[in-house]
């Protein structure tokens, strides 16, 4: 792809000039490596000796390259495997960065690969919960219940057109107090924040990790339910349970839970995930109608049969699961008739 030859793409003519003029780059090829559900997209340089790079285009007046570069410091000291940023213009919103590959964990993950790839997964989740406290901003209540409510503004009203009386709003926001306090409740850890099949790699060493921009100080179970109850990916329930149940006693051996018990800890991965699964599903909506990025609308369905799962073991959250069961789903399901 020539830059050059695209005039009604200028940030990618200034991306182009940044290569040429500041990094003294002549010989080069750009294509596009991905975009994301924010702003940012990448390309792939290829050089002339065949090694490649990746540059990221980040407009500065919707995205912030600094916690990038910062985040991305902090996570290679402790010998986690990820992007290095080569060079920057914090200015005009560029990165160039080392390239961990082209094959992310979704499409190789399967019966026979998933014990080694999770367990690569899980083993670098331990290195970055054993870290002590870190300078991030904290997960606390005010984004998490932010976050819920992107659930009911984009997904129930927005998407869905439901018309919510004020004993719902009431229901709906004991519901997110009750999970946000959970959540609150559990050992504080750095929390990558979108630790899933999309935005880890298959590299060496194992697994390169992505998107960490977004770290916060928050609940411990929050990065293990985002891989093991993944958005994009489902596995059988005894399996993530399993899973769960390992990946505590390694915790607890580690010093990162204390002396919590299997049950406690099961909870709060239920109830996060609960968290989790409503802002996923609140901006999955919201991609598509402010963004008009449609693509996620597909995803929607198994981000919510994990709340369709699990809320109905938890009786605090019975009156949610009630509006879920007559208000929500039959409203779904009529749609699909």
């Amino acid at each position: 792809m020539n830059a050059r030859a695209i005039p009604d793409d200028p940030r990618l003519q200034r991306l182009d000039a940044w290569l040429r003029d500041a990094l003294g780059w002549r010989d080069f090829r750009l294509s596009p490596a991905s975009a994301d559900a924010s702003f940012r997209r990448y390309f792939r340089a290829r050089l002339p000796d065949g090694q490649t790079r990746i540059v990221m285009d980040a407009p500065p007046d919707r995205e912030d390259t600094a916690p990038f570069r910062r985040i991305s410091a902090l996570l290679a000291g402790m010998g986690l495997h990820v992007p290095e940023v080569l060079a920057a213009d914090a200015e005009q919103g560029f990165l160039l960065l080392t390239d961990l590959g082209t094959e992310t964990y979704l499409p190789a993950l399967n019966a026979d690969t998933v014990e080694r790839l999770y367990g690569d997964a899980l083993e670098a989740l331990l290195t970055l919960q054993r870290h002590g406290p870190a300078e991030l901003p904290p997960y606390d209540r005010a984004l998490l219940l932010q976050e819920m409510g992107l659930f009911r503004d984009w997904y129930l009203e927005t998407h869905l057109g439901l018309a919510l009386n004020e004993g719902e709003r009431q229901m709906l926001a004991a519901a997110f107090d009750a999970l946000a306090a959970s959540a609150l409740e559990q050992p504080v850890v750095i929390v990558h924040r979108d630790y899933h099949s999309r935005n880890l790699m298959i590299s060496e060493p194992n697994p390169g990790i992505l998107d960490f921009q977004d770290a916060v100080m928050g609940p411990v179970t929050y990065d293990l339910v985002s891989l093991l109850r993944d958005c994009y990916i489902a596995w059988p329930r005894e399996r993530v349970e399993a899973w769960v149940r390992d990946h505590h006693r390694r915790a607890r051996e580690q010093g990162i839970l204390g002396d919590v018990d299997f049950a406690t800890f099961l909870a709060w991965f239920d109830r996060m995930g609960i968290q989790r699964h409503l802002k996923a599903t609140g901006i999955f909506a919201r991609l598509n109608h402010r963004d008009g990025k449609p693509g996620y609308l597909q995803d929607i369905p198994r981000t919510l049969a994990y709340i369709r799962d699990v809320a109905p073991r938890y009786p605090d959250l019975a009156d949610f699961t009630t509006f879920l069961e007559t208000r929500v789903f039959p409203l779904i399901e009529d749609r699909l008739a």
